[in-house]
């Protein structure tokens, strides 16, 4: 029986909420802008956008002028809605993703708020610690602060299952339920529009084993319809046009971004059947020591008839099945399986308060809670002797504030460790093992080691010489750089020397002309066009390239695994 009092208890949810919309301003809004752009997924998103708006060819990506099939346009369209509210800046590149994030952790409080069956604060803090469960993984932090599409594409995901669940809880043949499959098919229409088929996989992976552990035989074809209908209808405008532009874009991107990716033995970044697996623990982390104590907390309402059992039974099949099915493909990127983290978050938050809520001092959150503590200290301590010993000769940082900040990051975490495992509110428990790396993930954007720096960072480089480069100059890149010279140039002529890399299809095209580019060509150009030539490119293609170039009038660089800065 909840013996607080109910003002009490509002005022302690308006709390935990306003802690909640803090967590995910400051780890997610306010340092967009603090780094400079990685390539080449960054400068990737943010230069098609900007190629879209410079020439006002919605319909037809481009990259570098050329055309780049590799995903459908409303993506690009979302980033380049950004970039024409808050200008071409870092900011307004990574924008959307932080967005989508915050709109998916949205749709997760309000699953679990419908479905919540208990009563009290109980009740009231289920979807705030499901939320938080969803914020703080390293997984979606990491890539709700990077310009990539899979965040956009996982929200509109969890839109789309989202709504098709609660049409499911509505009344058979109602219009209530009839609306729910409407907005279901237009999310899965704007996934779509977002990775192309694969918006029509996962709902299917996650909704159809849900139905039928469900004996819902009859809905798997009444319910249907409608949300294929409507997709079907959103996509249809965009596909027809680009068909009509482009009419290689749809055997290219099915065949090539689909079937070779999925099945092919060349397929882009190969990796095992047990790579997501093995990487999970470290995705899920500081929640991947707590899976036990969830797991306990979920057995004890399982059996749970109503709007929470159907839940957790929608949660099991949403992250397991997709899971698998990306696993069985031969490419993968760990943001590939961003779209299982919400039913995560939504089982990982249901279970522990299940579990505290009966027993608040329970020995699996403890154990878990201790695991978090010990391993980050060892951790502090590792960090510790790499900074002052060095490896090879090599130091993480070379700067002391970094370092001072990186060690109060991780005592940080400590010392909210401590207070979970101590506390003797359950809720405050959850909500100091959440937001434990709060500290973390803000300290991330501005200590970011040197050599990654140095590697992923060609901005800094491409900006401070950018002046010496008029708009009239003869540009040459490697494909490593160009994106970063793309975007932070503002062009999209620039002349790839050596490998093509994903332009490749681009430059099949007659209209790219002569832009693919070997050495001896390269060096012809660059004395056509002494004086107004520019070389940009990673310093490991340069020394490959330097005995052959001509001596640069001025030459700039950030770093000996970097980038490299040549005018001729």
């Amino acid at each position: 029986m909840n013996t607080e009092h109910p003002i009490h208890n509002k005022r302690q949810m308006v709390l935990y909420t306003c802690l909640l919309l803090c967590f995910y301003v400051v780890a997610y809004l306010l340092p967009l802008g603090a780094r400079d752009l990685f390539v080449p997924d960054e400068t990737r998103y943010a230069e098609v956008p900007r190629e879209m708006i410079a020439t006002g060819d919605w319909a037809v990506p481009h990259l570098n002028g050329l055309r780049y099939f590799e995903k459908p346009a409303l993506g690009y369209w979302v980033h380049a809605g950004s970039q024409l509210l808050f200008g071409e800046n870092n900011f307004a590149v990574r924008f959307p993703s932080a967005l989508s994030i915050g709109l998916s952790a949205l749709l997760v409080f309000f699953l679990v708020q419908k479905a919540r069956t208990g009563t009290g604060k109980d009740k009231e803090f289920a979807p705030i610690a499901a939320t938080l469960v969803f914020l703080s993984c390293f997984e979606v932090f990491g890539v709700g602060n990077t310009a990539v599409l899979d965040n956009l594409f996982s929200f509109f995901l969890t839109g789309c299952i989202t709504a098709f669940y609660w049409a499911t809880e509505a009344e058979r043949g109602s219009s209530r339920e009839k609306i729910w499959l409407i907005i279901a098919g237009i999310f899965c229409g704007v996934a779509f529009l977002t990775k192309g088929f694969l918006a029509l996989a996962v709902p299917v992976l996650a909704l159809v084993p849900y139905l039928l552990w469900q004996r819902r035989f009859v809905d798997l074809f009444r319910m249907s319809w409608l949300p294929i209908v409507v997709a079907v209808l959103v996509s249809l405008p965009w596909a027809i046009r680009i068909h009509m532009r482009e009419p290689d874009f749809w055997n290219y991107f099915f065949w090539n971004e689909h079937i070779r990716r999925f099945a092919g033995s060349d397929a882009q970044h190969k990796e095992s059947l047990w790579f997501f697996l093995l990487a999970a623990p470290g995705l899920v982390f500081p929640w991947t020591f707590l899976i036990p104590a969830a797991g306990a907390g979920i057995r004890q309402r399982f059996r749970e008839q109503g709007s929470e059992g159907s839940l957790l039974k929608l949660s099991l099949c949403w992250m397991l099945v997709p899971f698998f099915f990306f696993s069985l493909s031969q490419g993968k990127l760990l943001t590939y399986i961003l779209p299982c983290f919400p039913p995560f978050a939504i089982l990982m938050g249901l279970g522990m308060v299940q579990l505290l809520q009966k027993n608040g001092q329970s020995k699996l959150f403890r154990g878990g809670i201790a695991i978090n503590g010990l391993l980050f200290l060892l951790l502090m301590l590792a960090f510790i002797a790499l900074q002052f010993v060095g490896f090879h000769g090599m130091r993480p940082y070379s700067q002391a504030w970094k370092v001072i900040m990186i060690v109060n990051g991780l005592l940080f975490f400590l010392l909210f460790c401590y207070w979970s495992y101590q506390g003797g509110n359950p809720y405050n428990k959850i909500v100091f093992a959440g937001t434990s790396l709060l500290f973390v993930y803000v300290l991330a954007h501005y200590t970011l080691p040197d050599k990654t720096v140095e590697v992923k960072c060609p901005g800094p480089l491409i900006e401070r010489d950018a002046p010496l480069v008029a708009q009239g100059d003869l540009v040459i890149s490697d494909d490593d750089t160009i994106r970063a010279v793309c975007w932070y140039l503002k062009r999209d002529d620039v002349y790839n020397l050596g490998s093509p890399g994903e332009l490749r299809y681009g430059f099949e095209y007659p209209q790219a002309g002569d832009r693919l580019i070997d050495l001896k060509t390269a060096t012809e150009l660059i004395e056509k066009h002494r004086g107004h030539a520019v070389l940009i490119a990673r310093e490991r293609a340069l020394k490959r390239w330097r005995n052959a170039l001509p001596p640069p009038l001025f030459q700039d660089f950030n770093g000996e695994k970097g980038y490299v800065f040549l005018k001729f």
